[in-house]
């Protein structure tokens, strides 16, 4: 399971405005050419224009049945076929008996019958058109990037094949399957090795972020946001170490187990779980 981290909150804000920009770039820089690749769907609203002939150029919408209604030749069939495809059809019809050279053009003017839903710690979540090849990061970008409660473990959750899917699917929802958890963090670093690619139906989850508490003979005991394979040593190292009596070496970490409070004998290097409690003895000289 991956994890957003920073080492404290306010550093996350910091990078919250480093990701968000970052990811722009990416979205823009990427973005135009899987714009090409969409197939068209119902609903959709395509922008279809005829050189010298204003009276057809208009915005059309795709109907349930997949069809655009064209002023001259009727239904055509869209649902399917790419911007670059259905320029091609239109262009043929108009020149079975209508116009002799038509210049079409199309484009997809709003994205609708295909989205991705974006839920939890992000700026604006809801729905995400599915426009091309839409990646999580450029989801996330569209949704606002994360908010400074976010807590880094980003689930893909699909719905199961052949079920229409209404709003989000959230995990642990029947025939719904986790197909991803990401990394901010990676991602941050520019690892884009999770960047998948998404669905018609998915729903990234951001949830808020969890903490562990570091308590007992440290600098400056408190809460600190839980990261990805967090240490011992990395959690005292966010409250600035032990003191000059505290024994790490000594450290036990306070868990919840089935319900139950259990201590247990740590290392520096063992992980830890998000609301585990670290305390750090005194030195027994």
């Amino acid at each position: 399971m991956f994890r957003f981290t920073t080492s404290v909150f306010r550093r996350q804000a910091r990078t919250m405005g480093w990701f968000s920009a970052c990811v722009a770039i990416l979205f823009l820089s990427a973005a135009a050419p899987f714009a090409k690749d969409y197939r068209i769907g119902a609903q959709d609203v395509v922008q279809i224009g005829v050189w010298e002939h204003p009276e057809l150029t208009s915005k059309y919408a795709v109907a349930g049945d997949g069809t655009v209604t064209f002023p001259l030749v009727g239904p055509i069939k869209a649902a399917g076929l790419t911007a670059a495809e259905l320029q091609a059809e239109v262009t043929k019809k108009l020149m079975d008996g209508f116009i002799k050279t038509p210049q079409v053009t199309v484009s997809v003017a709003e994205y609708l019958s295909q989205r991705v839903f974006v839920i939890g710690e992000v700026h604006t979540p809801g729905v995400v058109p599915l426009t091309g090849n839409l990646t999580l990061v450029e989801a996330l970008t569209r949704a606002g990037s994360l908010t400074e409660n976010a807590g880094g473990e980003l689930q893909i959750v699909r719905a199961a094949p052949g079920s229409l899917s209404v709003g989000p699917t959230l995990p642990g929802s029947t025939g719904a399957s986790v197909v991803l958890r990401a990394s901010v963090q990676l991602l941050l670093r520019g690892q884009f090795a999770t960047n998948a690619e998404l669905t018609d139906g998915d729903t990234i989850v951001v949830p808020r972020a969890q903490s562990v508490s570091v308590l007992g003979q440290v600098k400056n005991p408190g809460a600190v946001p839980y990261e990805y394979d967090m240490t011992v040593l990395r959690a005292v190292s966010l409250v600035g170490g032990a003191n000059d009596v505290g024994a790490l070496g000594r450290a036990r970490v306070i868990r919840i187990v089935d319900g139950k409070k259990t201590e247990i004998k740590a290392k520096e290097t063992d992980t830890l779980q998000p609301g585990d409690v670290v305390m750090i003895p005194m030195k027994l000289w």
